[in-house]
């Protein structure tokens, strides 16, 4: 796809995923229009991380996705849709449900309708492995049953289940999503990489960890970047779910043990019980098959888990500031 002629929208274009994806819009010559949270700091996330020359090139407006007015202006004129807005902690998600619901679906419900209105060319609806569950199988394909293993993993099936009852009922052209843990630069503590990484380089003899024996399948973002831009280029796409992958499952233990190595020092690892998500909430095995990816869109994973992983610890040490690696990050 030639990305000089489209102007897009990237909803959540702060977070981690939505920082990268603008950058690399705005890098291939992409008109880009990137929806915020707003703040009374003004405050545009990662955004504000990015090269000035890149960010002069991203047009930011502020917003907040459960208005419909505010989205039906964020989504006018624009040919692409990215929505990737949503509360993403699991932790948080069991303190204040009704926040998920919110954001995560009724905010989504005003992106559809919004991009239905506007005619809009194409809609990628960002969801998210967790919709899954436990895995009944693995490697884990599109037609795994969706299991509501926590009040986010809940909303985003309830989210992904309205976009594509858009496509069914109104003929909007949507694209669902499926990214596998992805990680990588900008990365919040929230996430276990970072975690573990961050208390690492701040020089901890003991890491406060949650369960080391969850099986979890780590992407790195340009990866996920990249899968994005396929779907959305994609004819094929229209209509689908499509996972975005590496289809290697590494457990918690195993990923603690690999950043040491990245890192060159050894720990300790505390099993901290706050950290622990309730028994049945846990998801234990993730792993993604990506041959629908591969078969629809040509795309494939290119960054190995080790690479990615000084790639993310690199820039963790150049901005240790940022975390606050003894203090658990839900």
């Amino acid at each position: 796809m030639n990305w000089r002629a489209k102007k897009v929208l990237v909803t959540g274009a702060g977070g981690f995923i939505g920082s990268h994806l603008s950058e690399e819009l705005a890098n291939r010559g992409a008109s880009v229009r990137a929806l915020v949270h707003y703040n009374s700091l003004n405050r545009w996330g990662h955004l504000e991380s990015l090269p000035k020359e890149t960010l002069r090139r991203i047009r930011v407006v502020a917003g907040d996705v459960t208005d419909p007015a505010c989205v039906r202006e964020a989504v006018h004129g624009c040919d692409i849709v990215f929505h990737l807005a949503a509360l993403i902690a699991i932790p948080y998600s069991y303190a204040a449900p009704s926040s998920y619901a919110q954001t995560n679906v009724l905010g989504t419900l005003n992106v559809l309708d919004a991009c239905r209105l506007a005619k809009a060319a194409k809609l990628v609806h960002t969801s998210t492995s967790e919709v899954y569950g436990t895995a009944r199988y693995t490697p884990i394909d599109e037609e795994h049953p969706l299991q509501g293993q926590s009040p986010y993993s809940a909303s985003k099936i309830g989210a992904d289940q309205l976009a594509l009852s858009f496509h069914r009922s109104f003929g909007l052209p949507v694209a669902v999503i499926r990214p596998f843990n992805a990680f990588g630069p900008r990365q919040s503590a929230r996430a276990v990489l970072p975690t573990i990484l961050s208390q690492l380089l701040s020089g901890y003899e003991e890491l406060s960890l949650g369960s080391l024996s969850p099986v979890r399948d780590f992407s790195y973002v340009s990866d996920t970047v990249a899968g994005f831009l396929a779907v959305a280029a994609s004819p094929k796409s229209v209509g689908e779910v499509i996972n975005i992958g590496s289809g290697r499952g590494i457990t918690v233990g195993e990923a603690a043990q690999a950043a040491m190595r990245v890192v060159g020092r050894k720990a300790r690892i505390r099993k901290e019980t706050a950290r622990l998500r309730p028994p049945r909430s846990e998801v234990l095995r993730l792993i993604a098959s990506n041959a629908k990816a591969r078969r629809l869109l040509g795309w494939k994973p290119s960054v190995r888990f080790e690479d990615g992983l000084r790639l993310t610890a690199r820039h963790i040490a150049g901005h240790l500031d940022d975390y606050k690696a003894g203090l658990y990050n839900v």
